[in-house]
């Protein structure tokens, strides 16, 4: 990377529990956050990171440029998304814009998120009862509460859950509750704002 005068690296992480430690420890201003890491995903660990230190800026620097994993990072509270391939003067700047205030995104993120928004998906063919498992997690229930609000069983919650993923292409309950959040933003927006 270039050499700077007004930054300083403090820390470095192996996997997401490690940062969520360090981050703590060394309480720096700014984390350059991977999504792909071990033991905790980068989604996941931004969300512990900003729970802990809301005032703390999060910019992603990753290889992936998926229109999901763009959304949930964001949504997670990271402020900024950078691909790897981008030139040592442009994270630096990017590292700067957020402590400035600002929202970097690589070109590339951005064409992402503007085609997904021209481009109509059609809802995934959830029976109702998927869906009424899905609306349920996404008020953060774990499945004993899921299945006794629903009067199922706990393993039904489970084959349930199973599909709902794979229908949303998501890997777990946190991503399918982040999905239900997007889709009820979605829903309550005004056409044309």
């Amino acid at each position: 990377m270039a050499t700077t005068d007004d930054l300083c690296l403090v820390g470095e992480a192996a996997d997401g529990q490690a940062a969520v430690g360090i981050a703590a420890e060394l309480r720096p201003d700014v984390v350059l956050m991977d999504l792909s890491m071990p033991k905790l995903d980068g989604v996941h660990t931004i969300a512990r990171i900003l729970a802990a230190q809301p005032e703390l800026h999060i910019l992603v620097l990753t290889s992936f440029s998926d229109q999901n994993q763009i959304l949930d990072a964001l949504q997670a509270g990271a402020e900024g998304y950078l691909l790897k391939h981008a030139e040592p003067e442009t994270i630096l700047a990017g590292i700067r814009e957020v402590v400035a205030g600002g929202s970097p995104l690589d070109p590339k993120a951005a064409r992402v998120l503007l085609t997904g928004r021209r481009t109509p998906h059609p809802g995934p063919a959830l029976s109702d009862r998927e869906r009424e498992v899905l609306e349920v997690v996404g008020e953060g229930l774990p499945n004993k509460s899921v299945a006794r609000r629903l009067g199922i069983t706990e393993r039904t919650v489970k084959a349930h859950l199973t599909s709902i993923y794979q229908q949303l292409g998501v890997t777990d309950r946190t991503q399918a509750a982040l999905w239900v959040q997007r889709q009820s933003g979605a829903n309550t927006r005004t056409p044309g704002r």
